[in-house]
């Protein structure tokens, strides 16, 4: 196995690194440019994340010359648009150079809390010790299902578009396809052929159109500085989902061979009753509603909302110190969640934790301390909301600054990631998505 970089010492207790995907290979390698021992643990058995399990004609929406993690150009022509299998393996070869323990099929159960470190409670072998949490664990295996009155005696075909694969076992049905996203707009588009489809959104479908004077919109996105926007703004500028419109289906909807309508309100038996109070029946709908971040395991930590997101500022857990995130939607920028953003996202909050780790406060004269008080009053929780410190203790506590996973728009263009995102505004779960 070959790597660029230098041996790391061992001699601490690594950072444990939850999820092999594009952000945990990307976290991996911010470590090790940083010195910083670290082991990765893989729930699935390779280290090529959620790739595998997407559908069959996903391609990146960013070209193969925008979509490089550092170290390794993606191979092949600059301007093509790579597919799902070729990402996957792209991922595991990067994983091959880093020159870091990945333990595949080694699923996280829990995380617990000893001073200054961490438990890891991983579902088979022994428990790990770790300076440091990485959570890039996505999520894939979160698909977020809403429900619809009537769902229990719906007789048709009710699925969530991580179980979809290829078009062939929709052919000549009428087909509903739900969302406003880019994983919406793929499906919809490669059904149109051989099904009956409509798009089910509670908006209209907006879009960003692959090329703009004659260049690929991510020439535009780097080049204009529109990837260095704040997640803080990007609410306000999206104003909800926006598709990237990489398969035409712009042009499809055009067409008549797609066509979109407003949500539909109930399910009754084999039929839709749509929001004009029309009935229709229909043989299938896929829910392309997106997922929630996967971190169950954070959660006797004490370090999600009730909703099961995570508090954070920009990755940095505001729960506790040592814990940081990868992978949400919108976590630092548009591009945080692909391929092409996540490694800059990486630099910025492995390098406080790094600091955390070796002390960085008492190198400044702040002294050690040989635990970390995680945990607020129950008075400060219920006052002041989970996230909030007192300065010291006669101040009262600051406003609350944490910003949850779950606060910006769902699927506003993902120019080139798959999914667990960080938002901010009303909760919209993330579409699935290629990036």
């Amino acid at each position: 196995m070959s790597t660029d970089l230098e041996p790391v010492p061992s001699s601490a207790a690594p950072v444990i690194v939850v999820g092999g995907g594009q952000s945990g290979l990307a976290a991996a390698r911010a470590l090790r440019e940083l010195r910083m021992p670290a082991v990765i643990l893989e729930a699935s058995d390779r280290p090529a994340g959620s790739w595998p399990r997407y559908y069959d004609s996903l391609r990146l929406f960013s070209p193969a010359g925008y979509s490089s993690m550092p170290g390794m150009p993606f191979p092949g022509a600059p301007d093509r648009y790579p597919g799902r299998d070729e990402v996957a393996g792209y991922l595991e070869r990067y994983a091959a150079r880093l020159g870091v323990e990945i333990r595949t099929r080694t699923r996280v159960q829990t995380v617990r809390q000893d001073g200054r470190e961490f438990i890891v409670v991983p579902d088979r072998g022994r428990t790990l010790r770790a300076s440091g949490i990485v959570a890039a664990s996505g999520s894939f295996s979160s698909p977020y299902r809403p429900s619809f009155p009537g769902e229990e005696g719906f007789t048709g075909g009710l699925s969530h578009v991580a179980d979809y694969r290829n078009p062939a076992p929709y052919a000549g049905q009428r087909v509903i396809v739900v969302g406003a996203g880019d994983s919406a707009a793929q499906v919809a588009n490669e059904l149109a052929p051989v099904a009956a489809v409509t798009l089910a959104t509670r908006h209209p479908v907006r879009f960003i159109p692959q090329r703009l004077g004659g260049q690929d919109v991510h020439y535009w996105l780097r080049e204009s500085g529109f990837d260095t926007l704040p997640a803080e703004w990007l609410s306000k500028i999206t104003g909800g989902s926006v598709v990237t419109d990489s398969v035409g289906f712009q042009q499809t909807l055009a067409a008549g061979l797609v066509d979109r309508r407003p949500m539909f309100t109930a399910l009754d038996g084999n039929q839709v009753v749509w929001s004009d109070g029309r009935r229709e029946p229909v043989d299938a709908i896929i829910l392309a509603t997106g997922y929630r971040p996967s971190l169950d395991y954070l959660r006797e930590l004490g370090a999600l909302d009730a909703d099961a997101a995570p508090i954070h500022v920009r990755g940095i857990s505001s729960t506790h110190v040592g814990l940081v995130y990868l992978g949400l939607e919108y976590q630092r920028s548009f591009a945080s969640n692909t391929l092409r953003g996540v490694s800059a996202d990486a630099r910025a909050v492995i390098a406080p934790l790094v600091a955390w780790i070796r002390d960085a406060p008492a190198k400044v004269g702040l002294g050690a301390r040989d635990y970390v008080d995680t945990y607020q009053s129950e008075w400060q929780v219920h006052r002041y909301g989970r996230g909030t410190r007192a300065d010291s203790e006669d101040q009262a506590p600051r406003r609350r600054t944490a910003v949850r996973a779950d606060r910006l728009p769902r699927g506003a263009a993902r120019a080139g990631g798959p999914p667990g995102r960080g938002r901010q505004g009303p909760r919209r779960p993330c579409p699935a998505a290629a990036h």
